[in-house]
Parts: C-alpha cells; structure tokens; sequence
C-alpha cells in the first residue's frame, strides 16, 4: 500500500480528479494548499527586495495498492502538467509517494488493503 500526495495548480484539480476516475481511482481527499517552489521570484516593494506571497495550490492525497500506484501516477501527469510540448513549466506540482503501513475503515473495522 502507498500514499500518493500530488501538490497541483488550483485550476487543474477537475481535470486530475476526472483522470484518477478514468483510471479506476475515485477515493482521493482533496486539501487547499500554499507554497511556492522554483516558480518564486524576488519582488522590490518600497525599494527592498522581498519574497512574494505564497501561490494557492491543491493537495491530493490518494491510498492505492501497490498495483495501482503507477496507474495513479501516470493519471496525475497526464492531467496536471501543462502541455505546452513535452517540458511541462515551472509550477505543474509534485508528486511524493510514500510507504502506507496500515489502513483501516472505521466503519467495518477491516484493515490493510482491502480497507483502500
């Protein structure tokens, strides 16, 4: 089992969630976000050089068995990098994946990956 937290474009999350769904993945959990990566740049107010505000971004978090983890991924590319040629630009996102040791529903109490 693996967590997948992708960190996207605010405007891109219909098209992300939409190509989860085409991919068989239709449980994710959705988060506001801020940060800023390679995409800051320096602004000068008042004669001073300052960082800009943090840019407003979506957080995925998505638990999906180690047979779906590519499938996921290969879904969230798709649908979150810009497509202008095959670079995508500074700001598409990332995506982190990262061990998951144990799932449980709450609700029936099941455990591991069939709780996903």
């Amino acid at each position: 089992m693996k967590l997948i937290t992708a960190i996207i474009r605010e405007y891109q999350l219909d098209q992300v969630r939409e190509g989860l769904i085409q991919a068989g993945i239709s449980r994710i959990t959705v988060t506001r976000a801020s940060g800023h990566g390679n995409q800051i740049r320096m602004e000068v107010y008042r004669g001073k050089e300052i960082a800009p505000n943090l840019t407003p971004k979506m957080r995925l978090d998505v638990a999906v068995n180690d047979e779906y983890v590519d499938i996921a991924i290969d879904a969230i590319i798709k649908a979150a990098k810009s497509h202008n040629g095959h670079e995508g630009e500074v700001g598409d996102g990332k995506i982190f994946v990262t061990a998951l040791e144990q799932c449980i529903r709450i609700r029936t109490e099941e455990r591991g990956s069939s709780a996903i």
